[in-house]
């Protein structure tokens, strides 16, 4: 079977939220994949196996964990042969147990030895990170707090990996760097010790780092700030941002940090801003952290950090 695409769309209804594939963005990256492994063929199949020969094969949960990557698993043999037939035992997102099946699998004997590796990669690595974000999220609940992606992805495997952050049930935070001001640490250091702005006194180097974006930005764009000390977090305020982060602060402080968000006097018909956590977040910590009433919390580890699901595929 080919791509399950409705307008190069495929929508999937994991954990009552609807989550958009979209096909044409791995494109390139199944492409990348199949010129570095297969190239200018499988030697050894193409000299073993005939043309003729047709096989089925069982992909296997070989310990427990989230699903993730079917729908690209499908696309990638598509691409193969259309011709191969692939069928999901479990739907995408759902939670197995070793010794599970997960998806079977017909078709010429030479493309499936041929895709094996490729697909497994795929498969096994996107379930990890799923596997991986729905251990944050069970472990925050029946708290509100999202857990959220970053952009510390595999160059090539962004889209595919916040896709799987979104599967294990957590939220994507922005895309790149082209679709969210985040003002970080470095930002402010540069301006504070390069730039020399012209900054009266009684305006701190955040907000005036925010006045000079959201002059240049289109209306809309989010505007977030990374803090450090609570002071940081007072400029935030002041400048009107739409999320502040709060980077590395120990629980404490997140408290401290939290309760001067809520109990700031904004101007009038303007929002409280969003907070988020950030940094040293671990499947120990992550349920105090979210008990300090940030309404978001960032995991790097979640994507650079996730253990493969391991996976088999038997061809028979």
């Amino acid at each position: 079977m080919g791509c399950w695409q409705v307008k190069d769309k495929k929508v999937l209804l994991i954990m009552n939220t609807k989550i958009h594939f979209e096909p044409a963005k791995i494109d390139v990256l199944l492409q990348i994949a199949i010129e570095e492994d297969i190239f200018r063929g499988d030697i050894t199949t193409e000299n073993l196996i005939p043309d003729n020969l047709m096989v089925e094969g069982v992909f296997t949960a070989k310990e427990s964990g989230t699903i993730a990557g079917l729908p690209v698993v499908a696309c990638f043999f598509s691409k193969l042969d259309k011709n191969v037939f692939f069928k999901e035992w479990v739907k995408e997102g759902s939670l197995v147990h070793k010794g599970e099946t997960i998806a079977i699998i017909h078709g010429s004997a030479k493309v499936l030895l041929s895709g094996e590796r490729i697909a497994l990669n795929l498969l096994q690595r996107l379930s990890g990170i799923a596997t991986l974000t729905s251990q944050f999220v069970e472990r925050i609940k029946p708290l509100k707090t999202s857990i959220m992606d970053t952009r510390k992805t595999i160059p090539g495997w962004r889209y595919l990996e916040k896709y799987a952050v979104a599967v294990g049930g957590g939220v994507n935070h922005r895309k790149g760097l082209y679709d969210q001001v985040l003002i970080k640490d470095n930002h402010l250091d540069i301006i504070k010790n390069k730039l020399f702005y012209d900054v009266p006194s009684h305006i701190s180097i955040i907000e005036k780092a925010v006045s000079v974006v959201r002059q240049k930005i289109k209306k809309g764009v989010l505007i977030e700030v990374e803090t450090r000390t609570l002071g940081e977090v007072t400029d935030a305020l002041k400048s009107g941002v739409d999320i502040i982060l709060f980077d590395n602060m120990d629980i404490q402080q997140l408290q401290d940090a939290v309760i001067l968000v809520k109990e700031w006097k904004s101007g009038e018909g303007t929002r409280q801003p969003l907070t988020e956590a950030s940094g040293n977040i671990t499947l120990e910590n992550v349920h105090l952290v979210a008990q300090t009433g940030v309404d978001r919390i960032s995991v790097g580890a979640i994507t650079h950090s996730a253990k493969a699901l391991d996976i088999s595929l038997e061809i028979t």
